[in-house]
């Protein structure tokens, strides 16, 4: 989980989502492909590589903002020991002409499940049923086999 950055989220409740962010559109006018925007993204807001492990699609959730976001898991140890996020620049005071920069992402870390649920911003909580889902099927299917 990625804790964002800048004022706006400093003292909010739910400000920790899935790292995300926008497809890109490529030079032939086509959008990439949603598994690679993720990985770069990854790399953007956390500051290291995404884990190269085999990836599953959880799937496509409408964030409240109305925005769609694809999202992937994978079991991986990764540990990251800082985050070194790109930045962006606000405008502060508003209307004043200084600009600062802050960080896409302040903090990241590794959250169980049952937290994860009150601190993830409210459009990416179907994003946790999911995951669960998927962990349920595959202790089942992990049951059935021989």
């Amino acid at each position: 989980m990625a804790h964002m950055g800048g004022p706006f989220w400093r003292s909010r409740p739910r400000a920790w989502s899935i790292p995300k962010g926008e497809l890109e559109t490529l030079p032939d006018g086509s959008e990439e492909d949603a598994f690679v925007a993720a990985t770069r993204e990854f790399a953007e807001e956390i500051g290291v590589p995404a884990p190269d492990v085999s990836y599953r699609e959880l799937g496509t959730f409408r964030q409240s903002s109305g925005k769609r976001v694809v999202v992937f898991a994978a079991a991986s140890a990764l540990e990251v020991e800082r985050v070194r996020s790109a930045t962006f620049a606000l405008e502060l005071p508003r209307g004043s002409g200084r600009f600062v920069d802050f960080p896409e992402v302040d903090d990241a870390r590794w959250v169980p499940l049952h937290d994860a649920r009150a601190l993830v911003v409210a459009g990416q909580v179907a994003a946790l049923d999911a995951l669960v889902a998927l962990l349920a099927d595959d202790a089942a299917r992990a049951d059935r086999e021989p």
